[in-house]
């Protein structure tokens, strides 16, 4: 059976991780069984840059074949941010509530209620000899001024998926089905089964 770490402290992406590999001969192990673990810089410029970035940084301190994943929030009317920096948006100890306020004023700024927008995800997987592996999905939706739902993360209230529904009213099973991380990580789940025959 392969280990593989899992490069997040984000409880309910490892759980949608554990989810979709569930078939696999693989053992998922959270980040946290190795007590404090320092950061990893994620200085690059793409989503698939970060992933690979957190993902090599974690399989050299643990040792283990690593998994990482970087996404984020793609607004049109911003140009595409706040992009690689969705999670850092507000400043870099932001919380959700930081980011989602600071969005709203971007939308405010330049006079819009709402956008186009999309979620992107880059997944990365790298072995310990350096075999490395790429998945991606993505989520069209619109961002909206009138948050909904308390279910989900970050910007989740604000992306609405349809007419009338945020990701955050949407359930696990739902959410997994249309979501660009679900996406990758089916994509993923599919290349790692042939990586490991």
């Amino acid at each position: 059976m392969k280990e593989i770490v899992v490069a997040t402290k984000n409880k309910g992406k490892i759980r949608e991780m554990m989810d979709a590999f569930e078939g696999l001969d693989v053992r998922l192990v959270p980040l946290s069984s190795f007590g404090e673990m320092p950061d990893a810089v994620e200085d690059g410029e793409t989503f698939d840059d970060n992933a690979l970035i957190k993902a090599r940084f974690y399989m050299e301190k643990t040792n283990m074949a690593a998994l990482a994943d970087d996404s984020g929030l793609m607004v049109d009317a911003l140009g595409g941010a706040p992009s690689v920096y969705s999670a850092r948006f507000a400043g870099y100890h932001a919380d959700d509530a930081a980011n989602n306020e600071k969005l709203m004023a971007e939308l405010s700024r330049v006079e819009r209620e709402e956008s186009k927008a999309a979620y992107r995800c880059s997944l990365a997987f790298v072995d310990t000899d350096g075999a490395t592996l790429m998945a991606h999905g993505s989520c069209e939706g619109v961002v909206r001024k009138v948050p909904r739902g308390t279910g989900g993360f970050g910007y989740d209230p604000y992306f609405y998926v349809g007419k009338d529904r945020t990701m955050a009213e949407l359930t696990l099973e739902e959410k997994d089905k249309i979501s660009h991380r679900g996406e990758a990580l089916r994509e993923m789940a599919e290349k790692l089964k042939k990586y490991l025959e």
